[in-house]
């Protein structure tokens, strides 16, 4: 039994794959099966993964036909069967030393549930500028920790660098279809159980930013649909983390920052009012709640604050300037977007 089952779901990606696999194939450490989903390709894709079983007896392919993303990754976890599984797209590279320096971590540290690791950005910097800033955030995302309290900002990890005790998946379930980033939920439902998460601090996998990707084109991967989304396990953490008699301020009281925040609401949040900067606002009452700046806040013991301000600086800024009132992130407030 292969002690890695590394689960690849493809879709008319000849044009790429033979470079993902001849990176799987230079992996020293050489216990892994790998299980390639065919997605109902159109173009050269089955031909490549016939060849590539042909030549080694750990690729394993399925072909159900176009059964879409979601179905296919499940269909490679269930037909897994190393202790460890690992993620992995058609479009990206690894480096020769990932399965082996993820492996042995897991091995290492028992109480974790999966590691990640860090992340090349493979595309253009300036013309692609917000991923790639993504990227750098994600990077900089390693200890269980961090992780774990910046998971409402943005998905804390790359999809095809993580690898995953397979276990979990019995024990919480695998990737659920809906109107959100599939991997996503899985993280937000996985730390949600208590699922510790890390990151091997390398450089391991090459994550290529191609313009036909679904993170660009599909909806369900849309700045929308991960507010929609993280709503839900803000909610969930709130009520399980924060006595109930504080109150729960936004901040950020501009139209995006309110609408992106008003689905907390539809969980049983109750916001008592907005925090911000600009004087234009402070004072002001918007949909029946008051505006304040951030010195009117109650003391800590009696409030809690979510900042909603998607700007990675001003984000920044929110971050130090609570924490100058004596806040603690994590206890006192949490940075959500």
């Amino acid at each position: 039994m292969p002690v890695i089952s590394i689960v690849l779901p493809v879709r008319n990606a000849a044009a790429t794959l033979l470079r993902a696999l001849g990176s799987v194939r230079s992996q020293r450490w050489p216990d892994w099966e790998l299980i390639a989903i065919d997605d109902g390709s159109a173009d050269a894709t089955p031909a490549v993964l016939r060849a590539a079983a042909g030549a080694d007896a750990r690729v394993r392919v399925l072909s159900p036909g176009r059964v879409g993303l979601v179905a296919a990754l499940n269909l490679g976890l269930q037909a897994a069967r190393g202790e460890f599984i690992a993620r992995m797209d058609a479009d990206d590279e690894m480096h020769p030393d990932r399965l082996a320096a993820q492996a042995e971590r897991l091995r290492r540290e028992p109480a974790l549930g999966l590691v990640g690791c860090l992340v090349a950005f493979g595309g253009d910097r300036e013309a692609q500028a917000g991923y790639a800033a993504h990227v750098d955030w994600m990077n900089a995302l390693v200890s269980p920790e961090a992780i774990a309290l910046n998971r409402f900002v943005e998905s804390p990890l790359a999809h095809p660098s993580v690898m995953f005790r397979r276990e979990l998946v019995a024990r919480h379930g695998g990737y659920r279809a809906g109107d959100y980033p599939e991997d996503y939920e899985l993280w937000l439902r996985w730390l949600d159980a208590g699922v510790r998460m890390a990151k091997v601090p390398e450089v391991l996998l090459m994550w290529h930013d191609d313009a036909a990707r679904l993170s660009r084109t599909d909806p369900r991967y849309g700045p929308e649909a991960f507010f929609r989304l993280k709503a839900e396990w803000i909610a969930r953490w709130l009520r399980r983390e924060i006595d109930p008699a504080r109150k729960i301020f936004v901040w950020g009281a501009g139209r995006p920052t309110r609408l992106r925040a008003a689905h907390l609401q539809t969980h049983g949040v109750t916001i008592a009012g907005y925090v911000d900067i600009d004087p234009r606002k402070i004072g002001q009452t918007v949909h029946g709640l008051p505006v304040i700046a951030p010195a009117a806040l109650p003391e800590r013991e009696r409030a809690f604050v979510l900042s909603y301000v998607a700007n990675r600086g001003a984000r920044d800024w929110i971050r130090a300037e609570l924490q100058r009132q004596g806040r603690a992130e994590g206890r006192d407030f949490l940075l959500c977007a």
